[in-house]
């Protein structure tokens, strides 16, 4: 049994790195928008949002997420003491999803069709082979998660530490993130393009 995991950042401090080319109230549009988008492509995965945010746990409780208050822990702590929590409620396997993928799509079956679901690390990196944007692990892994530049290679390793094989998902639409004002161009490129609306 898999649920779907998206930390969510404050609205009021979200995509600090487009400041001066949106707006405080457009920042926080876009962050709702985003996570939106997020939220729906779990079709009908359990929806949980770690935060530590009182406008973000009200807004993503009318978006029918549940709620996980994660505060003082950072990302990767939230990410860690979610998926054990979720691990406690029983489901077997987390995914992970970063709240700013414009395109995000499907993820109720994603990391899902392995013949050995209980060893493997499903991974889709960013556009950079950088970051990490969606991750499904095993909730009884113990897994460390590492977020941040290069957080994709310190994945990979700390899956190898723990006994687990990866499989890495290469996918346009959740290798897109919105962290800078070119992430920004591309998406809007990439809806003219292929018609996305």
């Amino acid at each position: 049994m898999q649920a779907l995991l998206v930390p969510v950042k404050s609205f009021a401090t979200a995509k600090q790195r487009l400041v001066g080319t949106l707006c405080d109230e457009d920042r926080r549009r876009l962050a709702q928008q985003l996570a939106r988008t997020v939220f729906q492509a779990r079709e009908h995965l359990p929806l949980f949002v770690a935060c530590d945010d009182d406008e973000v746990a009200e807004w993503a409780s009318t978006e029918g997420a549940e709620i996980l208050w994660t505060a003082h822990l950072g990302l990767s702590g939230a990410v860690r003491a979610g998926v054990t929590h979720l691990g406690l409620r029983g489901f077997d396997r987390a995914i992970v999803a970063h709240a700013d993928l414009p395109f995000a799509h499907s993820l109720t079956h994603f990391g899902e069709h392995q013949d050995d679901a209980d060893s493997v690390v499903s991974i889709a990196p960013d556009r950079r082979i950088d970051g990490t944007n969606v991750i499904s692990v095993p909730t009884h892994a113990q897994f460390t998660f590492a977020y941040g530049p290069r957080s994709y290679r310190r994945h990979l390793i700390e899956a190898r530490v723990r006994g687990l094989s990866v499989r890495t998902v290469f996918d346009w639409r959740l290798a897109t993130d919105i962290d800078l004002p070119e992430d920004l161009s591309l998406m809007t490129d990439l809806i003219t393009m292929r018609g996305i609306s």
